[in-house]
């Protein structure tokens, strides 16, 4: 696994997000768990939440550790985002804490490799409940507070076989980023997406999925690499600004332009001095990467 190895976690200001409160859904691992730690950086109170309690408990000590000299606030709360009773608690126990919720980052989800044919019911329900919930942080707090929520995606555009259950649901997540994004304006709430392609590595993916999909898919990248979490983290740290106050119900893609690319019409060399090296060769090979900027 490809680890910061510097005091350096951002491109943004450190201070950037001083005073400011978020919860991550699915903050343990992976791109959550990378979100958290830019955020954290940047003077954000985070609060990280899903199932597994030892899970979050090392991923909060190992955030306290890494950015120690910043003395993060990071805490934990185990809450299956399935389950309402649960998703209320994490709301209410947020906002005792600190008493306001800045920024929602619904990324927690789950999605499993499987043939619609062999699909169950409650396998399929299981997908679209868990990523189809953002509703509870509204009516606590952003309904009279206002906000930014950013909805974590994937790359669903194509068709998604094999995972046609979680491309649904993220489909249906961002149309109602979209729709939200209108009804909840008044509200002084802004609403966007960010979808990562598969091209982005997560351990806690490869560890799940039967099949090494990373290497079906790299070849596929028009850099010919494939991302890290961290460079999903800064769109999201984007979003979340003021800088990004005039943007809402937009899909941001980070999927270095996979989306795109099809070898059928223009056929990108491995071999090109334009493409960047792959990640495994180490993060010094990685374009400005996040550990040394």
């Amino acid at each position: 696994m490809i680890m910061a190895n510097t005091k350096n976690f951002s491109v943004f200001r450190f201070d950037l997000f001083k005073k400011k409160v978020a919860i991550v859904t699915g903050g343990g691992t992976g791109i959550g768990k990378a979100i958290s730690t830019e955020l954290l950086y940047l003077g954000c109170k985070v609060v990280i939440a899903s199932r597994k309690e030892e899970q979050l408990l090392k991923a909060a000590e190992e955030m306290k550790n890494t950015l120690r000299e910043k003395s993060p606030d990071v805490i934990s709360i185990v809450c299956n985002i399935r389950k309402e009773e649960e998703v209320k608690n994490l709301v209410q126990a947020t906002l005792a804490k600190y008493g306001r919720i800045d920024f929602l980052i619904n990324n927690g989800g789950g999605q499993f490799l499987c043939p619609v044919g062999d699909l169950t019911t409650k396998g399929w329900d299981a997908v679209i409940e868990t990523n189809l919930k953002v509703q509870a942080v509204y009516d606590k707090w952003m309904k009279d507070n206002g906000g930014v929520i950013i909805n974590i995606l994937i790359d669903f555009e194509r068709g998604l076989p094999l995972a046609a259950h979680s491309g649904a649901a993220r489909s249906g997540l961002d149309n109602l980023t979209k729709s939200l994004a209108i009804e909840w304006a008044s509200n002084g709430i802004r609403i966007n997406a960010v979808a990562p392609g598969s091209s982005i590595y997560s351990e806690t993916a490869a560890k799940n999925y039967p099949i090494n999909i990373y290497d079906m898919v790299k070849e596929n990248i028009p850099s010919k690499r494939l991302g890290v979490p961290e460079e999903k983290s800064s769109p999201v740290c984007f979003l979340l600004s003021p800088g990004a106050s005039f943007i809402t119900g937009e899909t941001f893609h980070v999927d270095a332009g996979g989306r795109l690319y099809s070898p059928l019409l223009w056929k990108i060399p491995a071999s090109s001095d334009l493409c960047h090296k792959s990640p495994e060769r180490g993060r010094e090979d990685l374009p400005r990467p996040l550990s040394d900027r």
